[in-house]
């Protein structure tokens, strides 16, 4: 037994140097190229390109050249073969495009159209930007409105400020407004104290007539032109333009009527007092 394992221990290391000189003194023939006569059982990556002809279209992969014979071929030929198969890949690659390599890996690309739908948030700039819009529209219409407001408010000072002073008389016709306008107050008062008694008719129209008469003569030029300013504003209004109008000359004509009646009744009354003076005068002559 001990005799055993101290073989065995022996043996060993030298079996292990018997088979690692066989290895390496081993009589073998190194060749340049590959013999053709060596066939592995894998499938090399690089033959014929078949990876490269499964990938591109049809009308771009090139025939397969015919097998090799098993036959032993020289150096040369070899080296024609890899020239062949280097110019088939060349043509390969120079026919494919864009869109062959497209429809040939994604053949269903053109019939499927994505449609993009509005996302949440694509919705709420849509509608943030409406209120945005409509709040600026309103404001706009605001500012304008306040803009015409201000300008019919202005235009109606200007308008107001300047026919105030043109009813004021020119300083070249010495006319006071002042002592004028309170002898047309006393005028009006007179006016209602005398009509006092009567009826409402003339309660009504007594004071505005008497405070007339005394403003046309006691401040003409600025009756003149509150005539004018009022003229102005009435014809705006034809009825009533022709019913002042009218008025206007009836009230003219009844003047002019009255003045010639009184100058007609002056008249008869001195040449009645001319003959009486001559009746007495002649029964005083006879008288003597």
């Amino acid at each position: 037994m001990v005799a055993r394992v101290l073989l065995r221990r022996s043996a060993a290391p030298l079996t292990a140097a018997v088979l690692v000189g066989s290895i390496a003194f081993a009589p073998k023939i190194a060749y340049a190229e590959a013999a053709e006569d060596r066939h592995s059982s894998k499938k090399p990556i690089y033959d014929d390109f078949d990876g490269l002809d499964a990938a591109l279209p049809p009308a771009a992969v090139k025939p397969k050249p015919l097998p090799a014979a098993t036959t032993s071929q020289p150096p040369a030929a070899v080296v024609s073969k890899t020239e062949q198969a280097a110019a088939t890949v060349t043509e390969a690659v120079a026919a494919i495009t864009p869109t062959s390599v497209s429809e040939t890996l994604f053949p269903n690309a053109q019939q499927q159209h994505v449609v993009r739908r509005p996302t949440p948030t694509d919705r709420l700039a849509a509608q943030i930007r409406l209120g945005r819009l409509f709040l600026y529209r309103q404001a706009c219409t605001a500012e304008d409105a306040v803009n015409r407001g201000m300008s019919r408010a202005f235009d109606l000072e200007q308008s107001f400020t300047s026919t105030i002073a043109s009813l004021a008389p020119p300083r070249e016709s010495n006319e006071k407004l002042m002592p004028g306008l309170i002898y047309v107050l006393v005028g009006g008062m007179a006016g209602s104290i005398v009509a006092r008694n009567r009826n409402i008719l003339l309660r009504a129209s007594m004071p505005l007539a008497l405070g007339v008469g005394v403003a046309w003569t006691v401040i003409p030029v600025t009756m003149t032109n509150v005539s004018a300013l009022l003229w102005k504003y009435e014809s705006r209004f034809p009825a009533v333009a022709d019913a002042h109008v009218r008025t206007r000359e009836g009230i003219e004509k009844g003047i002019v009527m009255a003045k010639v009646h009184a100058e007609i009744a002056q008249r008869k009354v001195e040449e009645g007092v001319t003959e009486a003076r001559e009746t007495i005068e002649g029964w005083v002559r006879k008288g003597k």
